[in-house]
Order: C-alpha cells, then sequence, then structure tokens
C-alpha cells in the first residue's frame, strides 16, 4: 500500500524509485563490492547503491576509476553494488572487515586498490588479499584487473625467464594455491567516456564485467559461463590481442574488439591450474551452492538425528538441485546421472551423531563451457564443400 504521508512534488502521476528485491528464499548473485582508495576526501562509511547516480551524489569527488566501474556495472545489466572507501584512515584490511558478515556481497573488485605511484609487487600483494577474503569468506568471487599499461608479453609465460605479472601473483600465494580458483584475471583495459565528460579514458574493466556477471547470472544463472557478452559502454581495449589463445591457456581472460560486435570477454577461467576448478562458472556454482545451504538449511540445527531428519534433508537437497538441473547447472541425460545427494546412517554413525554432527554428501557433474567449436571444411572431388561439425 502506498505511503500517503508523502507529499507528491506536483499533482498528477509521480514515479519513485523502489528497490527491487529478490523473492523471499531466492539468492541474489552478481553484486559486488568495489574497494576504492583516495587521496582526497572521502566518505568515513561505505554504501550500498541501487541505482546509477547515486555514487556521485554520495561521494562527489569519487575516484575517475571508480566512478567509470560502477556506471559501467549498471550500464551492463548490474542491479546492487556495495562501495567502500579506502584510504584517509581506511586501509584495505579494515575495508575487507566491512564486508566479512555482508551476505547479499558475492563478488570483490578493486578498480583503484592502491596509490597510483604503486608498483606490481603492492597491485599483486593487494589482489591476493582479495583472494585470501574470498577464501576466508568461503562464498565470494574476485575479478581482478591487469596492471596499467601492461602489454601482452608482461602477461604471459615464455621460455625465458621473464617474469609476468600472473608469476608475481601467484608468488603471493604460494602458501595457499587453492584460492587461484576464486578469482579471474581481465586483460587488458578498456577505452571508455571519462565520467566527468572530460574525452575518454583507459580504465580498469572490473566494473563493466561484473555488470555482465550480474547480467548473466539473471537470465541463465550462476553456472552459465559471462564470457562473449558484449561489455556496454566499453569503445576500445589498450591493448589488441595478438595471441588469446595463449592467454586463455595461462588462465588469463583476454578482452577482444571485434568488428561489428562490440568489445567481449573471450575467457572464463580462473587463475587454478587444478582441472576441477578451471572455469569461473563452476567454481561460482559451488560458491552459490555453499551459500544457499548456509542460509536454506538452517533448520536443521537442534532436529531430533534420527531417520526422518535424514529423509528430509535428501528430499530438499535433491528438490534444489533438480531446479539447477532442469535450468542446465549439470552435464547428464537424467538427474540421476547429473548429482546425487547422500544423508543416511553409513555417512551418519552413531560416533558421528553423538558428536552433534550431521554429514551429507553431495556428488554433483558440473556443465563446462564450450571454448571450442571445431568445424571440419571439406572439398570432395566434386568441389563441394561439406561444413560438418569436429
Amino acid at each position: 500500500m502506498p505511503d500517503m504521508s508523502m507529499q507528491a512534488p506536483a499533482p498528477g502521476v509521480n514515479l519513485a524509485p523502489v528497490e527491487e528485491r529478490p523473492p523471499a528464499g531466492v539468492l541474489r548473485t552478481g553484486v559486488p563490492a568495489f574497494l576504492a582508495f583516495t587521496q582526497g576526501p572521502a566518505p568515513l562509511d561505505w554504501k550500498q547503491l541501487t541505482r546509477p547516480g547515486q555514487l556521485e551524489a554520495w561521494w562527489k569527488d569519487a575516484p575517475l576509476y571508480l566512478a567509470c566501474a560502477v556506471r559501467g556495472f549498471f550500464e551492463n545489466g548490474g542491479e546492487q553494488c556495495w562501495v567502500v572507501p579506502l584510504g584517509k584512515g581506511r586501509t584495505l584490511e579494515q575495508g575487507l572487515a566491512t564486508l566479512k558478515d555482508e551476505e547479499d556481497v558475492d563478488l570483490v573488485c578493486g578498480p583503484c586498490l592502491l596509490p597510483d605511484s604503486a608498483g606490481v609487487d603492492e597491485l599483486a600483494a593487494a589482489q591476493a588479499r582479495l583472494l585470501r577474503f574470498c577464501g576466508e569468506r568461503g562464498d565470494c568471487f574476485a575479478l581482478l584487473d591487469s596492471p596499467q599499461g601492461a602489454d601482452e608479453r608482461d602477461m604471459l609465460s615464455g621460455p625465458s625467464s621473464f617474469k609476468t605479472y600472473k608469476d608475481t601473483l601467484l608468488g603471493q600465494l604460494a602458501d595457499a594455491p587453492e584460492l587461484l580458483g576464486l578469482g579471474a584475471l581481465y586483460y587488458p583495459w578498456i577505452q571508455v567516456s571519462r565520467s566527468d565528460g572530460r574525452g575518454l579514458a583507459f580504465v580498469p574493466p572490473c566494473g563493466h564485467l561484473a555488470g555482465t556477471y550480474a547480467r548473466t547470472d539473471r537470465r541463465a544463472g550462476v553456472h552459465k559461463a559471462p564470457a562473449n557478452e558484449l561489455l556496454e559502454g566499453a569503445l576500445d581495449v589498450e591493448h589488441a590481442l595478438a595471441r588469446p589463445e595463449a592467454l586463455n591457456s595461462q588462465g588469463i581472460n583476454g578482452l577482444r574488439a571485434l568488428p561489428g560486435r562490440g568489445i567481449r570477454a573471450f575467457g572464463a577461467r580462473t587463475l587454478s591450474a587444478a582441472r576441477d576448478w578451471r572455469y569461473l562458472n563452476v567454481r561460482r556454482l559451488f560458491l552459490t551452492l555453499r551459500r544457499w545451504l548456509v542460509r536454506t538449511m538452517a533448520w536443521v540445527t537442534f532436529e531430533p538425528h534420527d531417520l526422518r531428519l535424514w529423509v528430509r534433508v535428501r528430499r530438499e537437497l535433491t528438490g534444489h538441485l533438480e531446479k539447477l538441473y532442469l535450468g542446465g547447472a549439470f552435464q547428464g541425460t537424467t538427474p540421476e546421472e547429473a548429482f546425487y545427494v547422500k544423508c543416511d546412517a553409513e555417512n551418519n554413525p552413531p560416533a558421528s551423531r553423538e558428536q552433534g554432527r550431521l554429514v551429507v554428501e553431495l556428488g554433483l557433474a558440473p556443465a563446462t563451457p564450450r571454448e571450442f567449436i571445431v568445424i571440419h571444411l571439406i572439398h570432395d572431388a566434386a568441389g563441394t564443400a561439406v561444413v560438418t561439425p569436429g
């Protein structure tokens, strides 16, 4: 029912923006937190944004890269994001602490994590901290930008001893390589119209990409790779890719300018070398499932640990996984081939039950993206061209 106490500004039809909320029990995904360093004045708090223009109204002198990232997020279909100012009394560590319990956030981005004077080593350390934060939360994914001005040689490992940016980043996580599956690295920067109207600028692409994540999630689900998606508002790339396939093979997602098709991400890889966590959509599917389990299965606490509990748990989990299967999240021609749920006396023996533990085993066969489509072009003796899929 409308609030009749509010006075309309003028007679007639008046429209007021209302935040759109997902139905109860439905997880919102594609919600980034933008962490942004500034050497100038900054708000003392952090803010949730739900529509374009709110950033400028709240933070008049927001850093250029942040302003372009937020605008790019909304241009590409994003609906909700958080902005956390850094500097002037708030370090990166303190900024991440504000997000520790913010359940709606499932992406983290740093369009300007550090002062402009910071070097590659400092950037790698800061981005490694984002990945560690994702590991601590257990349900977040990081979108990482390549260093400003990096060329393709700066990114690709070769036969020489040249140390690439990815090598530097991996060195920061030598003690925790499992965290590499919690982030995706994108190259190069993109050209956009400046948010202050002063011409064009090359900026980090994370905000525009976060918008494509949100758009793809809403259209198809987190199991769909947010790749080959148009980056609205992107005019060009800082460097044309000479070896996009080499970037992809090393877990770096290349942004390409395609004639007549705009700027698109041609890659859906995490930084991980582990086969199970190679694709970012597979990793995000598991992260989102974990978020769903934590929120939805809280009722299990203090329930009698018996057969009836096992049956109910299997029923609820199976129902949710069947919905994901029908939406294309898993491989298999039948649900039985796509997943299984095991919760019974075998994995809940008396000793485990006496400790108050409930053990549920899930087996999933996630769908992976088709990165390479092979087509055979055959000319027969009559000169007829026959095209067959590989």
